[in-house]
């Protein structure tokens, strides 16, 4: 009896390591699956906020585009404003140095 205790506990011995380590292939193969899952939900959700970023930078440049224009077309009311003022301003600083060079040649000459 005593040579049946000692066989079985050498079995159950020899045995523990063998289930123990069935046990660890089954749990890092689950453990792997479980992270080649979650990297995939990972990477979808990279991929939805790439395709949001690219929404939104596409509405941001068609924006900004818009309002370039935009300001673009009141720089040149603007321009065309100031550039009339020059010329009215050019015109009448002529008139006048005009005006003054009859005055003066009427005073030297009394005509």
């Amino acid at each position: 009896m005593r040579i049946v205790m000692i066989a079985i506990v050498i079995v159950c011995w020899l045995a523990a390591p063998v289930c123990a380590d069935s046990d660890f292939k089954k749990d890092t193969k689950k453990a792997g699956q479980e992270i080649k899952e979650d990297s995939k939900k990972v990477g979808e959700g990279f991929k939805e906020l790439g395709k949001d970023i690219k929404k939104s930078s596409k509405e941001g440049a068609e924006d900004i585009k818009k309002d370039t224009k935009e300001a673009g077309k009141e720089a040149q009311k603007t321009g065309r404003s100031i550039g009339e003022w020059f010329r009215d301003t050019g015109k009448k600083t002529g008139d006048a140095f005009k005006e003054f060079g009859h005055n003066i040649k009427k005073f030297f000459t009394g005509d």
